[in-house]
C-alpha cells in the first residue's frame, strides 16, 4: 500500500505492544496482537520535510 501511493525505502520495525493496560490487553494477548512502526520516503519531500508513516 506505501508503494502503492509513492513511498520508497520502506522499512518496517519490531513489534510493539501497543495494548498493555488497555481494556482488550487479554483480548490482544490471546490473538498475538502487536502494532509495527513503519518508516518510509516519499521522493521529492527533500532531507528535512522526510514523511513519516504510522499504521
Amino acid at each position: 500500500m506505501l508503494r502503492e501511493v509513492g513511498f520508497t525505502d520502506i522499512t518496517v520495525g519490531p513489534p510493539v505492544d501497543t495494548f498493555g493496560g488497555a481494556h482488550g490487553e487479554p483480548n490482544a494477548r490471546a490473538y498475538d496482537v502487536n502494532g509495527h512502526p513503519f518508516l518510509a520516503r516519499k521522493p521529492g519531500a527533500g532531507p528535512h520535510r522526510a514523511s513519516p508513516v504510522q499504521a
